[in-house]
């Protein structure tokens, strides 16, 4: 198959072009500048432009190219940042598989469980409203720019992730260096729930989500059992071998994050409602069997 591909440098981008090509897909790259090789195709997110020559015989295209939500402060220009990366950039995509003369069959888009907002120790699936706040916001934005695929009748998945658990990039890259320096602790009060998802994890579901015809519409990418800030810190200290002595208050976080620190201390319970229906099994589905996988 081939299967196109943006955002294929990040942490999930390159898992996921590294998984296909060992199963002998063909992947063809969107990078932001003219293409240098034959398997790149140039595109400006920001210009809403894609050279759509090489998207010709794609059968997938898997979309995750946006600006980094834990990269920097949120001043008023990094919002900005944020929404042009990923509303302009879905908005492109989506136009231009549309414009195709043979477009591929399904569009797989990312989002984020950023939608749903603050849910408490309430558990919610892909049935829920938005929440309210800067996040729920983009994340309503950035799946609603994808409306060009979905009326030119093209499968659109838009895979909602919860923090991919890894030590090499996202949010939780951050975490492993201060649990190995014995510095990790729980954060604000430590029960807010964190939906997670093993790096491996996260790669075989956005593979499920480009091979079943029945997924469509937005699908959680989270492991089945969320878990509190608390029993993350534990898993973290107990598999390297770290003291968890350091609480960080959240008035401290407040002062040294700003609103960013609301994405840390908001609690998501969000469960994996069509995933899981649709037959997908998970090999890492507790946080402790996360972390050991991230470290193996």
């Amino acid at each position: 198959m081939r299967i196109a591909v943006t955002g294929s440098t990040g942490l999930i981008g390159t898992a996921l072009v590294s998984s296909l090509r060992a199963d002998g897909h063909e992947v063809v790259r969107l990078v932001r500048r003219p293409s240098r090789t034959g398997d790149e195709v140039e595109w400006d997110p920001v210009r809403q432009y894609v050279d759509t020559a090489g998207l010709h015989g794609c059968e997938a295209v898997v979309h995750l190219a946006g600006a980094g939500i834990g990269d920097h402060r949120w001043t008023d220009a990094y919002k900005k940042e944020l929404r042009d990366s990923r509303v302009l950039g879905t908005a492109a995509i989506a136009e231009a598989v549309a414009s195709l003369e043979v477009p591929p069959r399904v569009l797989v888009s990312g989002s984020a469980v950023g939608f749903y907002g603050d849910t408490g120790d309430r558990a919610v699936d892909e049935s829920a409203p938005p929440g309210e706040g800067f996040l729920p916001s983009l994340c309503v934005e950035w799946e609603e720019a994808a409306s060009a695929a979905e009326e030119a009748g093209i499968r659109t998945v838009f895979a909602r992730s919860g923090l991919v658990v890894s030590p090499k990039g996202g949010a939780w890259g951050r975490l492993f260096p201060l649990f190995r320096a014995g510095l990790g602790g729980r954060l604000g009060s430590g029960n807010q729930y964190w939906s997670f998802i093993a790096l491996h994890d996260h790669v075989a579901a956005l593979r499920h989500l480009i091979d079943t015809e029945s997924l469509e519409g937005p699908v959680n990418l989270t492991a089945p059992s969320p878990a509190t800030n608390r029993e993350v810190t534990a898993a973290m200290g107990a598999a390297l071998g770290r003291p968890t002595l350091f609480p960080v208050p959240e008035v401290v976080l407040r002062a040294a994050l700003g609103e960013l620190s609301s994405d840390i201390l908001t609690s998501q319970r969000v469960v994996p409602a069509r995933l899981s229906e649709s037959g997908f099994t998970f090999a890492f589905p507790t946080v402790g069997e996360a972390v050991g996988a991230a470290l193996s």
